[in-house]
């Protein structure tokens, strides 16, 4: 728990609805009559400290274990789905894919990895007069 209760506040608000600006404006009563800009500037630079990320990484913990959550159970359930709708009378082919792009996601497998290989040939002053 933060000692700073609008902080506080803040972090359960952001975890509660996923919206940093809602949070904010939850939060800080006063921020009601500021425009949307402000809230929104003021969300993000207050969700960018390192307590308030580290007060919302514990809540989505939490949050987890009390569910029993992990990638494990989740890649489980994916797995289960996928199978379940493929063995329909008539197969449900874009819900077995969505589950095991549900799986790619929480293993991190679907990021596209750009390599990029660049070669120069720097020439030196002397280079052109030689």
């Amino acid at each position: 728990m933060l000692e700073n209760t609008k902080h506080e506040r803040f972090c359960l608000f952001w975890h509660e609805c996923g919206n940093k600006s809602e949070a904010y404006r939850k939060s800080h009563p006063n921020a009601a009559k500021w425009k949307d800009a402000t809230i929104h500037k003021r969300a993000s630079e207050l969700s960018l400290q390192g307590e308030i990320q580290g007060r919302l990484e514990q809540l989505q913990q939490d949050g987890l274990d009390a569910h029993g959550v992990t990638m494990g159970s989740l890649i489980k359930e994916l797995e289960n789905c996928r199978e379940i709708a493929l063995s329909c009378d008539n197969p449900q082919t874009a819900a077995a894919i969505n589950a095991i792009m549900g799986k790619a996601k929480l293993v991190g497998l679907d990021k596209v990895i750009v390599e990029q290989n660049i070669k120069t040939d720097i020439k030196t002053f002397s280079d052109f007069y030689e």
